[in-house]
């Protein structure tokens, strides 16, 4: 579980986030929504360490990450998967080479073993065999697999995701929705979810927190979505047309 109080963060006179609270909970997908420039995304680079936030707590797992040592850190490192918008790979990089990228980096395991792992997630991605392949060489939603298993390589405890079907289409965005709750369950991680699809919130959205103006505006499930009141809520979600059956 991930749990932050409190947070404000600042960029210069630009009050970003406003005395922030919510939980993300384990076994879970746990969706942030907002519009842009709302604070969602600056939430994110705050839980994966890309930024500082100026007050408050985050807890990972009741560690407070604000008064963690460099080792502690780097621990906490390896037990988060992150899942880029468009899927980041390197193009020089063929798909075992990028997936095996955190292994390189964060273990002195063998490379049989390292290589094991990679097939196993591969496998789980339904993409055994792609070994050889260059980013070039596969589909968009081949690439978001491929994502998808680097992020899982290193067995996160957490699993960060931004905006993860954006370029795909309507089947694909599927496929990766369905992928990421099974895995999500299947080894009981902690996933957060940065997204605009309206769709993938109502279809695999256990905890949603809205984001409105920088301050926590609205937490439930797909459930108390549906029936909220709340007008800046209704008013983003229900914008497209495509969910004005809910």
């Amino acid at each position: 579980m991930i749990e932050i109080n409190n947070i404000e963060k600042k960029f210069g006179n630009k009050h970003v986030l406003k005395n922030l609270s919510t939980k993300f909970e384990q076994g879970k997908i746990n969706l942030v929504i907002g519009e842009s420039g709302s604070g969602k995304t600056t939430l994110i680079k705050i839980l994966v360490g890309l930024y500082k936030h100026d007050s408050g707590t985050v807890l990972f797992d009741k560690q407070d990450i604000g008064l963690m040592r460099n080792k502690e850190t780097r621990k906490l490192r390896k037990e988060i998967g992150m899942l880029f918008q468009g899927g980041a790979l390197y193009d020089y990089m063929t798909v075992e080479e990028n997936i095996m990228f955190p292994l390189n980096m964060f273990t002195n395991d063998l490379y049989h073993k390292k290589l094991d792992r990679v097939n196993f997630c591969l496998e789980r991605v339904n993409l055994s065999g792609t070994n050889n392949l260059l980013p070039s060489e596969i589909s968009g939603g081949m690439k978001k697999r491929v994502a998808i298993a680097r992020a899982i390589v290193m067995q996160p405890k957490y699993l960060f995701c931004d905006e993860p079907n954006s370029g795909l289409d309507p089947k694909t965005s599927i496929v990766i929705d369905n992928l990421i709750k099974e895995i999500t369950i299947e080894y009981n991680i902690t996933t957060v979810i940065n997204t605009h699809d309206m769709n993938s919130t109502m279809v695999i959205g256990d905890n949603i927190s809205f984001i409105h103006q920088g301050q926590m505006w609205w937490k439930g499930n797909k459930s108390e979505l549906e029936k909220s009141n709340n007008k800046e809520l209704r008013d983003f979600v229900f914008a497209s047309n495509s969910l004005k059956k809910y």
